[in-house]
């Protein structure tokens, strides 16, 4: 049966809301790049799950939906907080001091080869296709290629960061397992609550070890870290729950490896920066991992729940 022109209306918007939502979630990356220049990683991080989560907050509240008062949903929300945002956010803001934002994208776009391996581990999972091991080797080979070179080769002053970067793509891929737990719930509730929670562990920790009341930063970081709140992560997640309802889990996946070219782009074209011959080759073997472990084969329902952004 044809598509009729409403249809194909709706499905053109909604590519090119995913398109969006790819590039806004990419573009945190360059956000970050910028904000951490005058801005400590945990001061910038507390302020971005701040803003964000009180953006999402008002957005329920408008529409109507309210948060849930269970002490026991609460603590979930500060578990998915420690895995989806202060742990992940806080590496990925503290490895771009010295990595740069394009390669800070590749080695964190990982999650979905992260989420199917701890799935592996710690849920009852069927066997690995061919093709999903083939796309957890590519993805592996991209991180090793990058990550391992440089420390041969004897660039060791960034192979903890990278580590870093490689860490919180793992904590990505502990938050979409354990974001099993808020079945049931609308689903940016979990992502306010999980925000609100994050800012509840991240102003303090700001005030103690920042003292961000002493701080100068640029007008630059200052923007940086408006658009990383408001865009990249609010507006983002708005983006998000909407594809969902409309393009499906299944399609919205689509973002995880259109990120990761649409970011290292951002920052050649923003930044200026060169990524490495062996920084390239390992882009392709993440965007092909990726592809490989998120688009689903002929028949397969594919993934129950897209990866989380960056």
């Amino acid at each position: 049966m044809a598509i009729g022109a409403p249809a194909k209306s709706r499905y053109a918007a909604n590519l090119v809301l995913l398109l969006a939502l790819a590039t806004v979630w990419a573009g945190s990356y360059i956000f970050i790049k910028l904000g951490v220049a005058t801005i400590p990683p945990v001061t910038l991080i507390a302020a971005r799950t701040l803003i964000a989560g009180s953006i999402l907050l008002l957005i329920l509240r408008l529409r109507g939906i309210a948060m849930p008062r269970q002490g026991a949903v609460w603590r979930r929300f500060i578990i998915q907080a420690c895995f989806n945002s202060v742990l992940p956010f806080t590496l990925i803001a503290w490895a771009e001091h010295e990595v740069d934002a394009g390669l800070a994208t590749i080695l964190s776009s990982n999650a979905p080869i992260f989420t199917f391996l701890l799935a592996l581990v710690f849920l009852r999972h069927d066997p690995p296709t061919p093709r999903q091991l083939f796309g957890v080797t590519a993805g592996l080979a991209g991180i090793c290629l990058i990550v391992g070179l440089n420390a041969l080769s004897g660039l060791g002053q960034q192979v903890l960061p990278q580590l870093a970067l490689v860490c919180a793509a793992i904590s990505f891929g502990g938050a979409a397992i354990f974001g099993r737990n808020f079945s049931g719930l609308d689903p940016m509730v979990p992502a306010a609550g999980s925000m609100i929670c994050g800012a509840a562990v991240l102003v303090p920790a700001s005030l103690l070890f920042d003292h961000p009341w002493t701080l100068s930063p640029s007008a630059t970081s200052v923007g940086a870290l408006l658009g990383l709140a408001v865009v990249s992560t609010a507006l983002a997640f708005v983006i998000y729950f909407h594809l969902i309802q409309t393009l499906g889990p299944v399609g919205t996946t689509a973002q995880a490896y259109l990120r990761v070219p649409i970011g290292v782009v951002l920052s050649v074209v923003l930044l200026g920066e060169r990524p490495s011959a062996t920084a390239w080759i390992g882009l392709v073997c993440v965007i092909v991992g990726i592809a490989a472990m998120t688009i689903p084969s002929r028949g397969s329902r594919g993934p129950s729940q897209p990866a989380s952004g960056g």
